[in-house]
């Protein structure tokens, strides 16, 4: 998992102008594999659908994966064909690869991908990307698995594909309901700021974009989609299901140990509502309190089995005593990574050695409410003496949380001055702007940088007075779609 990379800070969500008419504000991938008979209708479907459709310019990039048949050649011909089609050729293989390769090199507001074989029904592309084009979220995913998804596809595929979510469910904590659905977009400034934390390059490349974007607090929008299963599908489940668990490991394993720079991809104060700062509120407090109550609990419960199970061997003061340090070690290891995000294990002694302090009040408490009751009757009931132990818990509990957070724990983010506003700079002298990633003469071909990629690119976008933007037709179904 690559940690040479900060997330940085995002620029405020806003909603995309529409532009000239020759910028493209869409940029659709379609990665292939030796796809020589699927691509042409493929291309010319989806073409059709957003020409007539999409109310901005658009794009189709085919990201050719090292096909060894003549899909090259078919592709160089559907981007002399039609102007708004372009091809990009890789030497290796791997549909991460090729969607890091020209989502990193498109100029493009927005950037998409589907699977070739359309196997999603195109009517949901607009609701896909509308989301990203207005500034409401930052990916957007299509969903098999949504209540209102109509889906047609044999069992094994189905079960296969429910039991890896529920891997990523248990295992990643992941909220988004479909991970592999080749069906997606991001805006493209979320994606410059993650492509360089994603290391898979093949099939669990979306999953692991999506789980970094979700750990990043960012918003993923899901789309319910029809989907049809395509009887002819190239792909080896087996092998992709064992690449994915391997992912699924490497990922979860530089999560636990808090490897990777990303806690949250800030965005500028205002934008996320949790950068608001409001008077007399600690931040953070409401999430901090319920993290800490429900480690509270289940450290209590452990030390109740640890007492009991103690007392069994020795006196009521010495299995207290054992009882409260070993669940004090493990409270404040839980409440370190859980309560206050700490991750890491930087200063982690530090935090334990002050856990200690904190856990010797503790003991005073508890230590001391026994000796009261052992004062107060002689041999008193071992139900008598949880009682008084949970009572004393309570109030130690308390103390604990007021020390965790204002001593062991305290949260330095916001103690740094607000920068002092500064006069703008003047105009420099103006210079002519870089040319854009995708230069797109008609046939041109351009070596792309640190990746062996040759893209055969379209004509330029027209400027007159009929291009793009076109406004959308009343259409509620593709009439190229035969399903």
């Amino acid at each position: 998992m690559r940690t040479d990379s900060s997330p940085g800070t995002l620029p405020a969500r806003e909603h995309l102008p529409a532009g000239d008419a020759g910028t493209p504000v869409l940029d659709v991938v379609i990665p292939v594999y030796n796809e020589e008979k699927d691509l042409p209708p493929c291309v010319r479907r989806l073409h059709e659908h957003l020409a007539r459709t999409f109310p901005y310019a658009f794009r189709i990039t085919i990201a050719d994966n090292a096909s060894t048949d003549t899909t090259p050649l078919v592709a160089a011909r559907l981007a002399a064909e039609i102007p708004e089609v372009g091809t990009v050729r890789l030497e290796l293989k791997g549909r991460g690869r090729a969607l890091r390769t020209v989502w990193s090199a498109s100029d493009a507001p927005v950037l998409a991908y589907m699977d070739v074989d359309l196997s999603t029904d195109l009517n949901a592309l607009l609701p896909l990307v509308a989301p990203l084009i207005s500034g409401h979220s930052d990916l957007a995913i299509g969903s098999r698995l949504a209540r209102a998804s109509r889906v047609v596809r044999g069992p094994k595929r189905e079960f296969v594909s429910r039991a890896y979510n529920l891997i990523l469910r248990g295992s990643l904590q992941a909220r988004f309901s479909d991970a592999q659905c080749g069906f997606k977009a991001i805006r493209r400034d979320v994606a410059q700021v993650l492509l360089p934390l994603v290391e898979d390059t093949g099939w669990f490349f979306d999953t692991e974009l999506l789980v970094l974007a979700e750990r990043a607090g960012l918003r993923i929008h899901e789309v319910p989609v029809d989907w049809v299963d395509d009887p002819d599908s190239t792909v080896h489940i087996v092998r992709t299901a064992t690449e994915d668990l391997k992912g699924v490991w490497r990922v979860g394993k530089a999560l636990a140990t808090g490897s990777l720079p990303l806690d949250r991809l800030t965005r500028p104060f205002g934008d996320d509502p949790r950068d608001r700062e409001l008077t007399g509120v600690p931040h953070g407090l409401a999430r901090q309190l319920v993290g800490f109550c429900v480690v509270g609990g289940l450290s209590t419960l452990f030390y109740l089995l640890l007492y009991s199970a103690f007392r069994q061997a020795v006196g009521p003061q010495t299995a207290n005593a054992l009882a409260l340090l070993v669940s004090a070690v493990a409270n404040t290891a839980a409440n370190r990574r859980l309560t206050f995000g700490v991750r890491g294990r930087g200063g982690a002694v530090r935090h334990q050695a002050q856990g200690l302090v904190v856990f010797g009040i503790g003991l005073a408490l508890t230590s001391g409410s026994l000796a009261a009751l052992n004062a107060a009757g002689d041999s008193p009931a071992h139900s008598t003496e949880l009682a008084v132990l949970i009572a004393a818990n309570l109030a130690a509990t308390v103390l604990r949380f007021l020390l965790f957070r204002a001593w062991v724990f305290p949260d330095r983010t916001g103690t740094a001055p607000l920068p002092t506003p500064t006069e703008p700079a003047p105009p420099s002298t103006p210079t002519a702007p870089a040319p854009p990633p995708y230069a797109w003469p008609h046939q041109t071909t351009t070596r792309l940088p640190a990746t062996g990629a040759t893209a055969h690119l379209p004509a330029a976008e027209a400027t007159d007075a009929t291009a793009r933007p076109r406004p959308a037709r009343p259409y509620s179904t593709d009439p190229g779609d035969t399903r």
